[in-house]
């Protein structure tokens, strides 16, 4: 771990980003849960500067490469956060047909009343884990992570079969994926 711990500290710097459902619970085994997350990426790439250079989201975790145009990073994660956070929650209260609904709630209430941060319900665990992309290596390191997750979990054979990553842009060389992003070099 840096010194200090995880933090962005050059807030131009591209960041490799992960984080997590709290109790690693598998919420985006839903579209519905995952499209909140999609939609929010855009609005954050629109209205506030977010750069997104590769992407994944996996069944209780998202990997990220980015950095923001006005080098506000941090601001962006914390109200993307924020803002998935209640939207999912909300999705799970009104859903008719989650099956796993009582025991997701349970979790994040539990979670909630334990961080004095929250008034309720949490749904992202606190930490970021943030890793400033230093190198070219380190770089090609980070990529090929971010892409070969959902391989690495048995869920496809080839990085570019799976809808909810960048990968498939990378592999056709230009936008084919659900988000726009900007190929690293």
């Amino acid at each position: 771990m840096p010194e200090g711990g995880y933090k962005i500290r050059n807030k131009e710097g591209i960041h490799f980003i992960t984080f997590a459902v709290v109790e690693w619970v598998d919420a985006f085994t839903r579209k519905e849960y995952r499209d909140i997350l999609i939609e929010s990426l855009r609005f954050c790439q629109k209205e506030k500067g977010l750069i997104i250079y590769a992407w994944c989201i996996m069944s209780n975790h998202v990997h990220l490469i980015i950095s923001a145009r006005n080098s506000n990073t941090s601001e962006i994660l914390r109200d993307f956060k924020k803002f998935t956070s209640k939207q999912i929650v909300k999705a799970i209260q009104e859903s008719r047909t989650e099956s796993r609904k009582a025991w997701m709630l349970d979790i994040f209430a539990k979670a909630g009343k334990s961080n004095s941060r929250n008034s309720s319900f949490q749904f992202w665990r606190q930490d970021n884990h943030p890793e400033e992309l230093f190198s070219e290596a380190f770089t090609d390191q980070k990529l090929e992570y971010v892409h070969n997750n959902p391989v690495a979990a048995g869920i496809v054979e080839k990085a570019e079969e799976y809808l909810y990553s960048s990968a498939r842009d990378y592999y056709e060389g230009k936008h084919v994926g659900l988000l726009e992003i900007e190929f690293l070099e």
